[in-house]
């Protein structure tokens, strides 16, 4: 069948009560060589392979080739395939509307090039259905996984996933692998705040995921690279370095938090005398773990510093370096110094942002000082000045971090 959806209706559809039903969702723009191929794939592994109740739907994304009359005539020979077509682009609208339109109790969705290999559905999938999980995820980064790719768009990945997880404590390893699934009664409430329509759709997902305290599965996948993929790699990362400013904020101010998603019990002990293990985060630990983290961040300062400093003000390169060292200084904080800390992440990041005005006034005060105290100091003389200064920051900097951030009450020794 086929249908154009209007804003605010959902389909009347009717059957038998199954099980468990799965919607697997292709959303496609001008993908007429490829969309016939890869349904009859999909629908060969879904009839032999697949335990559970399914659907196809295809979610046209205003293509302008002839995909759409491919989709129906997909639509029309299989009662088991469906067509949504949208009248403007973005991968992210496509599955937002997908997702909200469906019936299935599990949502999922991939990529129209069948580079993620599909004996990997299943997994993704079982977990959601038994209830053990509630997003759950394909990974060309997770131990196990098999990908071929060049080797920019390795290092690319990587990168950007490593800033994921510095900035935001993320403890999914691959963010935009196009192969995802969830559980409908979990995805609908997430969907209403998510703001991208475009590609970091599924960063913000699993992001507000992981924030509002939802079990994320990893699937690790085999993986080949499309050459003929049609994604803007510069323009894209400039989108998602924004959206990951974007949601930062959100989580500060509060916004990020979801009132009606189901929430996990936190876990019990079987028995009243057992011990949870706990590592050890006593002061000791601490001050070790944040010197070393303070020796390699004031080292990425200065030299940062000093690369700015030619073009700059010193006070703008100053804060241009703090920025940078800052955001992965906290998160390594957080990661290695103060383990187990588990405070609302809102809160967190406010207080690290206000801890950070406080080190940046400091650190510029004492290049103030020195410029009022001497007319044209050298860049030598910049260097010790803000060395001597960031140590002395540094130290009331554990003392707020410890104290204040990531206050771990009776936990710190």
């Amino acid at each position: 069948m086929t249908e154009t959806l209007a804003p605010g209706i959902a389909p009347d559809l009717t059957g038998a009560i199954k099980v468990a039903t799965v919607d697997v969702v292709i959303p496609v723009y001008n993908e007429e060589r490829a969309l016939r191929g890869c349904v009859d794939v999909l629908k060969s592994y879904l009839d032999g392979q697949f335990p559970f109740e399914w659907t196809i739907t295809i979610v046209d994304n205003a293509s302008t080739d002839a995909t759409l009359a491919i989709a129906g005539e997909l639509a029309e020979a299989a009662d088991q395939v469906r067509v949504l077509h949208l009248d403007e682009k973005g991968r992210g609208r496509a599955l937002r509307t997908a997702w909200q339109w469906s019936d299935a109790d599990v949502v999922a969705y991939m990529d129209v090039d069948l580079s993620t290999g599909l004996d990997a559905l299943l997994p993704l999938v079982a977990p959601l259905v038994n209830g053990h999980s509630d997003v759950s995820i394909g990974s060309r980064l997770a131990p196990g996984a098999r990908t071929i790719r060049g080797p920019k768009r390795e290092f690319i990945s990587r990168c950007y996933n490593a800033i994921i997880r510095l900035s935001h404590g993320a403890t999914f390893s691959d963010a935009q692998c196009g192969f995802k699934a969830a559980r409908t009664d979990v995805i609908r409430p997430l969907l209403g705040h998510i703001e991208d329509d475009n590609w970091f759709f599924d960063t913000e997902l699993l992001l507000l995921a992981e924030h509002n305290g939802l079990r994320v599965h990893e699937v690790p996948v085999d993986w080949v690279e499309d050459i003929d993929t049609r994604v803007r790699i510069g323009a894209t990362a400039l989108e998602d370095i924004r959206g990951l400013v974007r949601v930062a904020r959100a989580k500060a101010v509060g916004t990020a938090r979801v009132a009606d998603l189901p929430r996990r019990p936190e876990p019990q002990s079987v028995h009243p005398d057992a011990v949870v293990a706990r590592r050890d985060t006593g002061v000791v630990w601490q001050l070790l773990s944040f010197g070393v983290i303070g020796v390699l961040s004031t080292v990425a300062t200065l030299l940062l510093f000093a690369f700015f400093r030619p073009s700059m003000h010193p006070l703008v390169a100053n804060l241009l370096a703090l920025v940078i060292t800052t955001m992965l200084n906290t998160e390594a904080n957080r990661r290695f110094t103060f383990l187990g800390s588990r405070g609302r992440s809102g809160r967190v990041h406010l207080q690290g942002l206000i801890v950070f005005g406080l080190y940046y006034a400091f650190t510029s005060s004492a290049l103030l000082v020195l410029h009022w105290a001497v007319a044209e100091p050298s860049r030598l003389l910049e260097l010790v000045v803000l060395l001597g200064a960031s140590l002395l920051g540094t130290a009331g900097r554990f003392v707020l971090l410890r104290s204040w951030v990531f206050n771990q009450g009776k936990g710190a020794k």
